[in-house]
């Protein structure tokens, strides 16, 4: 057991750390396993957060631990842009052949998300030679200067950072009448010449694990196409099996121009990628894509073993049997409770919206209280949504039947206590 409790260490953050950093709880990590958390004082946790959807396939995973090991023994950095190194090339090797489209693919790679994202946009206005990007209400991409634009929450992303970069045009997500969306944006805020892409989340993650409708994708990439704009799929969240396709793009068959990959990619190994088409890729001059650590050998490794461990452990039919015990218990919940609005998701990335009174405004309170009777109880979950009301399970694939039915369980109470 650790030296420290957790309130000598959150005394000791207090002194040490921004405020701007804040935390969903107040207890240290000592060590985790598959899908159990263990704090500084002993106390274990079911993981239902998976680190926002960065654990999916669990914690400290044999294979993950023993790549990172033995890649840490031998080098931990050189610099992919000065020395070049096997885990990298291997690992982008693999990234192109199964990210979709039958089509020649490169691949670039960076140390998050938002850095991830910010150069899919670089690398679609080079091609293009256009300047204006288009996203959606609800849209989260990051929170850098460019990502934070391109996300639609203000509170906390946006609040006070202002201003923002230019050229980030928003539609509505997912609506009935998609096409007519962004043919009006095309009329009345950007012409569609100047557009470079169009960027999406497949389903959208922090906005409220909010899917569209049936042709949806496919009538925005059909537009795209016609238009010479680049379609590109944000699967930081929605990737890496957590849909219960790898991508979960591949739910509407749609092949985006670009891919942009992070989270699940190296089991918690700061690493992110673009993927694209071969001619998008390359259009690029020399030099004019990487950063010092981006592609770091330690992380590609643990990349490749994520890769090993869906190829070997059935990680997909894990993610699926997965979503489907959630989806059957949400949907008693959603009987049985008023609380419980709309089931939202796809596989096991799946949320519970929380509404009240006759016309289902946000529950957002109600959410707080769900998630904070959940903790105490020794079950971490976390809220999501542009009105904070959203309930989500992000939960390891690895998680066994007994953890899950006792995280349930502990989410029941809850329900029935604010119900």
């Amino acid at each position: 057991m650790n030296q420290f409790t957790n309130e000598q260490l959150n005394q000791l953050r207090s002194k040490v750390i921004s405020e701007g950093v804040a935390s969903v709880t107040t207890n240290f990590i000592e060590s985790a396993q598959g899908a159990i958390l263990r704090d500084v004082e002993g106390r274990e946790y079911i993981d239902f957060g998976g680190g926002i959807a960065v654990m999916n396939v669990g914690h400290s995973h044999p294979k993950v631990v023993a790549a990172i090991k033995n890649q840490a023994e031998k080098f931990t950095h050189t610099c992919f842009m000065v020395n070049p190194y096997e885990p990298a090339v291997k690992l982008a090797q693999k990234l192109c052949r199964i990210t979709p489209g039958d089509f020649p693919k490169r691949a670039v790679f960076l140390n998050c998300g938002a850095e991830a994202v910010e150069n899919a946009v670089k690398i679609a206005r080079y091609y293009t030679k256009r300047p204006a990007i288009i996203v959606f209400e609800n849209a989260y991409h990051g929170r850098t200067l460019l990502t934070m634009t391109m996300t639609s929450k203000v509170k906390p992303y946006k609040f006070g950072f202002g201003p923002f970069a230019p050229e980030i045009y928003r539609i509505p997500f997912g609506d009935v009448a998609g096409a007519d969306s962004l043919h009006d944006a095309f009329i009345k805020h950007v012409n569609p010449e100047a557009v470079a892409a169009v960027v999406a989340e497949p389903v959208q993650g922090e906005g409220g694990f909010i899917v569209p409708p049936a042709g949806y994708f496919q009538e925005l990439a059909k537009i795209c196409r016609d238009n010479g704009i680049l379609f590109v799929s944000d699967e930081i969240q929605s990737g890496m099996g957590r849909t219960g396709k790898m991508f979960a793009i591949e739910h509407w068959g749609v092949e985006p121009d670009l891919i942009i990959v992070a989270k699940s990619l190296a089991a918690g190994m700061p690493l992110a990628a673009v993927v694209g088409k071969q001619e998008i890729m390359d259009a690029v001059h020399a030099w004019g894509l990487g950063g010092t650590y981006g592609g770091n050998p330690v992380a590609c490794a643990a990349g490749l073993a994520v890769l090993e461990a869906f190829e070997e452990d059935n990680m997909l039919e894990k993610s699926v049997a997965l979503g489907e015990k959630l989806q059957t218990r949400f949907a008693k919940w959603q009987k049985e409770f008023d609380i419980i609005g709309e089931i939202r998701g796809l596989g096991a990335m799946l949320g519970l919206e929380f509404v009240k009174g006759e016309n289902k405004e946000p529950a957002a309170d109600e959410a707080r209280q769900v998630a904070a009777h959940c903790l105490e109880k020794g079950l971490l979950i976390l809220v999501c949504g542009s009105y904070g009301n959203v309930v989500r399970i992000l939960a390891p694939f690895v998680i066994t039947d007994e953890q899950l039915e006792k995280g349930l369980s502990i989410m029941e109470e809850a329900l029935k206590e604010i119900s």
